[in-house]
C-alpha cells in the first residue's frame, strides 16, 4: 500500500455507489474526476465544496498526496462562513461540483470534479504528506477547523480477513463528517466499496438502496439509527456489521438493533473530530468496562473532573487560524467533553460538559434521562430539554417519538398509561428535580447534518 489513498491497493471489482451516479474504483487507475486539472491542484490548500458526496469522494481519493491541504466543506455549511474559512485555512483553490455563484466573489481558481471520468495520467507521484482539515459539528458560530493526518485519521483500521462475501459499507454519515470519512476510509483503504447517503434522501429511500447493492457493514449515531427502525423499511437489510458513534448508546437502541438484526455483530464506537478514534464494545451493554481505561496500545484514557480525556496518535494536532492552537493539552491529553460515571466496575456515558441543563442550582445531563424514557417498550426515542421556569431557572420537559402501533392521540387512555409508566420510571431511578414535569409524543424529533438529536432549551 501506497503513502496516499490513490494507492491503496487493489481498486478493480470495487464501487462507490452514490444516490444519482456511481462509479467502478478502478476507472481512477486510468483516469481523473477533475477535468485534466490535477496537477494545477498540486501543492495547493484546496477546499473541498461539493454539494453531492460523490464528488467529495473522488476529489479525496485524487488530491491526497498531491494537494498541500485538503479541507472538507459539508454541504450544510452556512455560505456566510466561507469567507472565514477560505481566510483561516489559507485556501487558494476550490473544487466544486456546483455552479460557481457562491464561489466567484472570492476570486480563487476553480475546478469543476464531475463524472464521467476522463482519461489521466497514471502513476502520479505523491508530493506531500497532505493535511486534511475537517470541521467540528455542534457548534454555534463559524465551526472549528482541526489538522489530521492520513496516517493518523486510518490508525484505527485494521486489515480485514479475507471473506466469500463481498464486503459492502454503508453509512447514515456524511464523509465529509469525521464519523462518516472514517467509513469511507475503512472501505477504500480495505478492500471494500461504499453506498454513500444522500441528504436529500428519506430514510426508507436510503434503506432501500443499501439493500439493492447488498450492504453488509453500515454505521450511524444512535438517532441514525433509531429513524431507521422508525421505518417500514428496515427489514428489507440484513448488516452482518452494525456500529453506532456519534451520541450515547443506550441499552434500549442496542437492544432493539439486536432484536431487528440476530445475526449482525452489533457495537458501539467512541470518536470524536479532535480526539479521533478511541475504542470500541461489542459486548452489547451500555457503556464500556473500566478495563478500557487502561492502555491500549498507543491509546491512552482517564477521566479527570468527570471528562473523558484521550492521548492517541489518531488525534487531531491543532485548531487551524487559531494561531496553531494544539488540540491536546501539555500532556498530550484532549479533553473530550463527554462526561462519565463509574457504576460497578463500568464506565457510563451521561452526556456533555456543555449540554448542562440547570434546575435551581443542580445540574441535570438530558442524556440520562432519555436512557430511562427509552427503555419502555413503547418509546423509540426521546428528547429531554430545560424550560425557563421563574422559580428554579428551568424545569425538565420530554418530547418521545412513540413507536408504531403505540398510542399518541394526546388523550387517549393508553396515552395516559404511558406517560404514567414512564413517570414512574423516571421516579424510581431519578431524583425529584430530575424527573421531567412535562410529557409531550410528537411524531419526529430533528436531528442535525451529523446525524445527532438537535438539542436546544425551550
Amino acid at each position: 500500500m501506497g503513502d496516499a489513498l490513490r494507492d491503496a491497493g487493489e481498486l478493480s471489482g470495487r464501487m462507490l455507489w452514490g444516490r444519482d451516479a456511481s462509479l467502478a474504483l478502478g476507472e481512477l487507475r486510468r483516469g481523473t474526476s477533475l477535468g485534466g486539472q490535477l496537477e494545477s491542484l498540486a501543492d495547493r490548500s484546496v477546499l473541498i465544496a461539493t454539494s453531492g458526496q460523490l464528488a467529495s469522494a473522488l476529489a479525496l481519493i485524487e488530491l491526497d498526496g498531491m494537494a498541500r491541504r485538503m479541507i472538507l466543506c459539508p454541504a450544510d455549511l452556512p455560505l456566510a462562513y466561507l469567507s472565514s474559512i477560505v481566510a483561516d485555512a489559507g485556501v487558494d483553490a476550490i473544487v466544486t461540483d456546483a455552479g460557481t455563484t457562491a464561489f466567484d466573489k472570492l476570486g480563487l481558481p476553480l475546478v469543476v470534479c464531475a463524472l464521467p471520468i476522463a482519461p489521466g495520467t497514471e502513476n502520479i507521484a505523491s508530493r506531500h504528506a497532505t493535511e486534511w482539515i475537517l470541521l467540528t459539528s455542534g457548534t454555534t458560530g463559524v465551526p472549528k477547523m482541526v489538522m489530521h493526518s492520513l496516517q493518523g485519521l486510518t490508525g484505527a483500521i485494521k486489515t480485514a480477513p479475507p471473506r466469500e462475501r463481498p464486503l459492502i459499507w454503508g453509512t447514515f454519515y456524511d464523509i465529509r463528517r469525521y464519523g462518516g470519512l472514517q467509513i469511507f476510509l475503512r472501505a477504500i483503504m480495505g478492500t471494500g466499496s461504499l453506498v454513500l447517503s444522500s441528504a436529500g434522501e428519506t430514510v426508507a429511500d436510503h434503506l432501500q438502496r443499501l439493500a439493492s447493492c447488498g450492504v453488509t457493514h453500515l454505521s450511524g449515531t444512535p438517532s441514525h439509527w433509531r429513524r431507521a427502525l422508525m421505518s417500514p423499511a428496515s427489514g428489507v437489510i440484513a448488516p452482518e456489521y452494525v456500529r453506532l458513534s456519534g451520541e450515547i448508546a443506550d441499552q434500549s437502541v442496542l437492544d432493539n438493533l439486536r432484536r431487528v438484526y440476530p445475526n449482525a455483530s452489533i457495537g458501539h464506537a467512541y470518536a470524536s473530530t479532535e480526539a479521533g478514534v478511541g475504542f470500541e464494545v461489542t459486548d452489547g451493554l451500555e457503556g464500556f468496562p473500566a478495563s478500557l481505561m487502561r492502555r491500549d496500545g498507543d491509546v491512552w484514557m482517564k477521566v479527570e473532573d468527570g471528562s473523558l480525556r484521550i492521548r492517541s496518535p489518531r488525534a487531531a494536532s491543532v485548531y487551524v487560524g487559531d494561531a496553531g492552537a494544539p488540540v491536546a493539552d501539555e500532556n498530550g491529553f484532549v479533553d473530550t467533553g463527554d462526561m462519565l460515571e463509574l457504576r460497578d466496575d463500568r464506565y457510563y456515558f451521561v452526556g456533555r460538559r456543555g449540554g448542562i441543563i440547570n434546575i435551581g442550582g443542580l445540574k441535570v445531563h438530558p442524556e440520562e434521562i432519555e436512557a430511562i424514557i427509552n427503555r419502555h417498550e413503547s418509546v423509540r426515542m426521546s428528547l429531554v430539554k430545560g424550560r425557563a421556569n421563574p422559580i428554579t431557572g428551568a424545569i425538565i420537559v420530554a418530547d418521545i417519538v412513540l413507536k408504531d402501533g403505540a398510542s399518541a392521540t394526546g388523550g387517549a387512555p393508553g396515552d395516559r398509561e404511558i406517560k404514567t409508566a414512564i413517570l414512574q420510571a423516571c421516579r424510581a431511578s431519578l431524583p425529584p428535580y430530575k424527573v421531567p414535569a412535562s410529557i409531550r409524543f410528537v411524531a419526529s424529533l430533528d436531528v442535525t447534518p451529523a446525524g445527532k438529536l438537535v438539542r436546544s432549551n425551550a
